[in-house]
């Protein structure tokens, strides 16, 4: 009895909470990639960045073009087009500004490496990539008959 008497004061307080799922859905921040704009919106900047990343050495015509408009498109502020750089940037979350310089930077660390590497120039002149496996290309060995044992 006095067991069932202490039991009642300590949870006779406590009531069950109930949530329904659509309580608790509300509560957790929809992701920004769950909306459909905002993919569409990253997947605009996934395309530019991979673009200004494939075509930064510029040897083609058709790169060095792809990278002028990829840059001209970061670089502008203009904010009255649904999908300028700005307003994507801010539909993400992403500081544009910081996303400029990082782009900069990486471009210029890029640029100065490939610049050192064509200064030196290739590691071996006899050595060239021939599908996956490495081959000399400086000429054949003379084949060196074996003599018989007599």
């Amino acid at each position: 009895m006095v067991n069932e008497a202490m039991e009642e004061r300590t949870f006779g307080n406590l009531e069950s909470d109930l949530m329904v799922p659509s309580q608790f859905f509300d509560r957790i921040k929809v992701e920004h990639s769950a909306q459909p704009e905002k993919r569409l919106m990253l997947a605009v900047m996934e395309d530019a960045i991979s673009t200004f990343q494939k075509s930064v050495r510029g040897l083609t015509r058709r790169q060095r073009r792809l990278l002028r408009e990829t840059e001209e498109w970061v670089s502008e502020s203009d904010t009255q087009w649904p999908f300028s750089f700005e307003n994507i940037c801010t539909a993400l979350d992403i500081e544009p500004t910081y996303l400029r310089r990082g782009l900069r930077d990486w471009k210029g660390r890029l640029l100065a490496q490939y610049e050192r590497v064509s200064a030196t120039g290739p590691l071996s002149p006899f050595r060239r990539v021939s599908g996956r496996r490495h081959t000399l290309s400086a000429g054949r060995a003379e084949r060196v008959p074996k003599t018989k044992a007599a």
